[in-house]
């Protein structure tokens, strides 16, 4: 027969043992905290700390922003890394689902792009009317101009524009610098120089800069934001009842009010944009 002691010891660790099993299976009731991978602009122009207290005090979670360019947000939930994405790339969202690490894409808000640039328009955009065309003036003038060259969701926007303008930016006037939104209008306005940024955050910092909108309201500056939660058939061990809770708040009613009452001064930023009827189809489903 075992001795006393070593049969306390062994009793113990088989506990400790079945302990440690429940605990890595249970995402679900007792993990109250949800990694959430979004971009710069959500994060810098203020209305993520605005939604998620509100969030947080309607549900008990809290969230873990990791406030990144869409391009680095969707590998993050490629590998598993966070439990939703909020991210800006219609096409790389899609592609994202289509692969297989995320369900599916709802639609939460959208604002749009506005190229900036100095008060003295070097280049003349101010007198165009559509995106491609002012940048064959940048071009033509070779104008500086700073790409935040991040793969963020502005990065592939721009790097779109361009294509579409039949121009390839390269020379010294054309400045990859891989930083977010706040520091490349930092960087821009102490170089004089232009570059394109989602509306949102420029609102956030537009008394600031020196900067002035050269050129806005062109349909191609459309920015729509999707939410997606990583697909937990990939990744079991991801807070998957976190992400849906976090989801079917900001496409509900309360959560799109929210967004749309968001402002700085007298701007809207984001105009809410969730469907109704897949917020029904959701919240039946859960």
């Amino acid at each position: 027969m075992a001795p006393p002691l070593f049969q306390r010891l062994a009793r113990w660790l088989v506990v400790s043992i079945l302990f440690a099993a429940g605990s890595v299976g249970a995402d679900d009731n007792s993990n109250k905290t949800i990694r959430l991978a979004t971009t710069t602009s959500t994060d810098n122009s203020g209305l993520l700390t605005d939604l998620l207290a509100a969030f947080t005090a309607s549900t008990g979670y809290s969230v873990h922003v990791i406030a990144v360019g869409t391009g680095k947000a969707l590998r993050m939930g490629r590998d598993g890394d966070v439990d939703v994405v909020l991210v800006h790339a219609r096409a790389a969202e899609g592609k994202f689902v289509a692969e297989g690490y995320g369900e599916k894409r709802y639609g939460v808000m959208y604002n749009d792009f506005v190229l900036v640039g100095p008060a003295s328009d070097p280049a003349g955009i101010a007198a165009t009317r559509d995106a491609t065309t002012a940048l064959k003036k940048l071009a033509d003038h070779q104008a500086i101009f700073i790409s935040r060259g991040d793969d963020s969701g502005t990065h592939k926007k721009e790097l779109s524009l361009w294509k579409k303008a039949a121009i390839a930016p390269d020379g010294g006037w054309y400045r990859e610098v891989g930083q977010g939104m706040g520091k490349v209008l930092q960087i821009a306005s102490e170089l004089d120089a232009y570059t394109l940024t989602d509306r949102g955050t420029w609102l956030a910092y537009q008394n600031k800069s020196p900067l002035k909108i050269g050129l806005q309201n062109d349909p191609l500056l459309f920015n729509p934001y999707g939410i997606i939660a990583v697909d937990p058939k990939r990744y079991p061990d991801i807070n998957h009842k976190g992400a849906a809770a976090l989801i079917k708040w900001m496409i509900s009613p309360d959560g799109q009010q929210r967004i749309g009452d968001f402002r700085i001064g007298d701007n809207q930023l984001f105009t809410p944009a969730a469907d109704a009827g897949a917020f029904a189809a959701f919240s039946h489903a859960q």
